[in-house]
């Protein structure tokens, strides 16, 4: 009895171990593997900045100057029109003096009693009349005084409006007789004798990610028909302007400079932009995540199966695409749907 009783102990040992091993195998298959999360995928060809962007705009200086008067008054006489050339140094209009006058005249009889009066002050403590606190209080008033026609002769000088530099009168923007308050613009005007022109146009988003400062450029001016100048981009804004929504440029003429051209005058340019600058990509704003104004990140893929998120770096913004000008040398492909339940390796799984 005692085999049969340890035969069926061993068979019933054995028989657990078989149910327990089954049992295991099936909690294993029912772990599920990590879920693919579905995306799309848009392409990413690199738009090189290599080529020729044609922009167009008006010629103007970048010393341009509003004149005005120092104090306020009456206008006496303005000595120029629109148009005139000016010389550095000459007089192109005067306030009538007879108030400003008046003004120094006050201070300079303030000045002289004032100086009596520490005269007479300095004498007195001399004798031991005075006190030191008289004589001291008599050398402020007198200082006091000095600073007051100092003020008023500089106001004086600045009655009367001298050109800064050689160049042409813009726009008159008031007339003889006009009562004006200190600081009013008087006269517009610009140093355009020295030939230093600028054609300041207007670009795009996407022309602003790919244009460089001393990038060449051929303008046209329509005054020389028929000639083509050479320039280099000489400023790029760094802010867009509110009026026209667009990026501001500007093109220095360099070499020959045109014969017949007067501010405002409309030009064409041709900018010839480098290979070597950084490729940009037009990218829609729904692949973009925490963007902040310059930077944000993006979910890209090289083998269609692990998203990687990356860093870029915000050029511009179109109407329904972000310019990027770095950070997506290296993928492949861009995942634009989907980003929002993704984190860096996460598995994917394309659909069309």
């Amino acid at each position: 009895m005692k085999p049969d009783f340890l035969r069926a102990i061993l068979l019933l040992s054995v028989a657990a171990a078989g149910l327990s091993a089954c049992g295991h195998g099936s909690a294993a298959s029912e772990i599920p593997a990590q879920t693919a999360i579905p995306v799309r995928l848009l392409p990413l060809n690199t738009q090189s900045n290599a080529g020729s962007i044609a922009v167009s705009g008006v010629f103007t200086t970048d010393d341009e100057v509003l004149l005005s008067f120092k104090t306020g008054g009456i206008i006496q006489r303005i000595f120029v029109k629109e148009g005139d050339p000016i010389r550095q140094g000459q007089t192109v209009a005067t306030l009538n003096p007879l108030e400003i006058d008046a003004a120094v005249q006050q201070a300079k009889l303030a000045f002289e009693k004032a100086s009596r009066d520490h005269q007479r002050a300095t004498n007195l403590y001399n004798d031991s009349v005075a006190t030191l606190e008289q004589l001291q209080n008599s050398k402020t008033a007198m200082d006091m005084a000095t600073q007051q026609l100092r003020t008023a002769e500089f106001n004086r000088s600045h009655s009367v409006i001298t050109a800064p530099r050689n160049g042409y009168v813009l726009r008159k923007l008031a007339a003889e007789g006009q009562m004006v308050q200190a600081g009013t613009p008087i006269l517009q005007t610009n140093g355009a004798q020295s030939g230093n022109w600028l054609l300041r146009a207007s670009v795009s988003n996407r022309e602003w990610a790919s244009i460089r400062l001393q990038d060449a450029t051929t303008v046209e001016v329509e005054s020389s028909p028929g000639k083509v100048f050479k320039g280099l981009v000489s400023r790029r804004s760094e802010g867009i302007d509110p009026a026209t929504g667009a990026f501001a440029i500007d093109i220095k003429l360099t070499g020959e400079k045109p014969s017949n051209i007067a501010f405002g005058m409309f030009g064409k340019a041709a900018i010839q932009t480098t290979a070597s600058h950084t490729g940009s990509w037009a990218i829609p704003y729904d692949a973009l995540l925490d963007g902040d104004g310059s930077s944000g990140y993006v979910f890209v893929t090289s083998d269609g199966k692990t998203a990687h998120k990356v860093k870029v770096t915000i050029a511009g913004m179109e109407k329904d695409q972000v310019i990027i000008s770095q950070g997506l040398e290296n993928a492949g492909q861009l995942i634009i749907s989907g980003s929002a339940y993704l984190t860096d390796s996460s598995a994917i799984r394309v659909i069309q």
